[in-house]
Order: C-alpha cells, then sequence, then structure tokens
C-alpha cells in the first residue's frame, strides 16, 4: 500500500479551527481525490484496507476504500469551496442543507478501525446507521421506493419496519435486512 491509515498523524481536538468533512467523490475516484486534495494543501483522509482481488490469472491484495465514494476533508468552512471544486469530487455531505462537520474524535476512530481491521484481516461489512424510531427508505427488493419508520432492530442485521396511513391510524410491519434500508435525511 502507498498510504496506509497508520502514517497519519493523530488528530487534536478542535480549537474552533478546521473541521472535517465528507467528500462525495465519483466512482472509484477516492484516491485520485485523496491525492488531489494533498496536492492542494488540504489536508485528508481516504481509510484504505487490504483486501483480495481476483483477476483471470492471478490474485492481488489491493488497497480499497473503507467507505466506498467517501474522502474526508478537514478544512475551516470558508475554504471548502476550493475543496469541492477538486476533480473526482462530487459535492460535500449535507445536514438540513448545511455542510455536516464531523468531530475529530469520529475520525480518530474511523482510523483506529482502518488500522485494526488492517492488522486482523477482518472483512468489516457496509450497513446504514439505522435507529429504533428513524424514517428510511427501502432501496432494494420487490419493496424498492418504500418508506417507513424503523420500530424496532432485530440484532446486527434485521430491523422491523413499519409502513402505514397516520390518516387511518393503520400500519403494515415487515422484517427486512438493513442493508436493503437507507436513512432519509432530517429523520
Amino acid at each position: 500500500m502507498n498510504r496506509e491509515s497508520t502514517t497519519t498523524p493523530r488528530i487534536k481536538p478542535n480549537g474552533g479551527g478546521p473541521r472535517w468533512y465528507a467528500l462525495y467523490t465519483r466512482a472509484r475516484h477516492e484516491k485520485q481525490v485523496d491525492a488531489r486534495l494533498q496536492q492542494r494543501g488540504i489536508e485528508a483522509y481516504l481509510p484504505l484496507i487490504p483486501r483480495e482481488r481476483q483477476w483471470h490469472d492471478r490474485k492481488k491484495i489491493v488497497p480499497l476504500p473503507l467507505f466506498p465514494s467517501y474522502v474526508f476533508a478537514r478544512v475551516a468552512g470558508n475554504a471548502l469551496p476550493p475543496a469541492l471544486s477538486t476533480p473526482g469530487v462530487a459535492s460535500v455531505v449535507r445536514l438540513n442543507g448545511e455542510p455536516a462537520p464531523i468531530s475529530d474524535e469520529e475520525i480518530e476512530n474511523v482510523r483506529r478501525f482502518a488500522v485494526a481491521v488492517t492488522e486482523t484481516g477482518l472483512e468489516p461489512q457496509p450497513t446504514p446507521l439505522v435507529d429504533e424510531g428513524q424514517s428510511v427508505r427501502i432501496v432494494s427488493g420487490p419493496l424498492s421506493g418504500v418508506e417507513g419508520l424503523v420500530v424496532e432492530r432485530r440484532g446486527r442485521w434485521r430491523a422491523l419496519v413499519q409502513v402505514g396511513v397516520r390518516a387511518i391510524g393503520q400500519g403494515l410491519k415487515i422484517e427486512l435486512d438493513v442493508r436493503s434500508l437507507k436513512p432519509i435525511a432530517g429523520s
């Protein structure tokens, strides 16, 4: 691997200065965006983990993004436009229309996680963070496009989702794989 998460410096507590933001990239442009941000003098972090990939004639271990299509950048709010104009960057993750800052502690936690996965060879499974009481959209399967409310988490991979009509006081519950759910912003 060229750049590993273990070579990046530890994060210092934020004193009102630059904040971390998640930049959404074009598909498979994470490494180029990371390099371009750093060339522009912008602190960037792309958590990579080694994964075995099969080619037609051989197997190879390659570093792949822990979060596909995302690169983290640490900038002051007024320095966000240069980061967004970086080739390969599609947008910044927003919450209620505003760029959503990420805490230093959350980035440090991701760094520790990436190091542990690299050292142990564990295979993390991506899953959306859905909590009880959260509105979600079903994004795969025959119910794709249906919106509902998570009424219960059932273990690591399952959730009970309620779909209904409030006006008539009726709802239906269905158990689904959380990987088929996408949280609805602002819920």
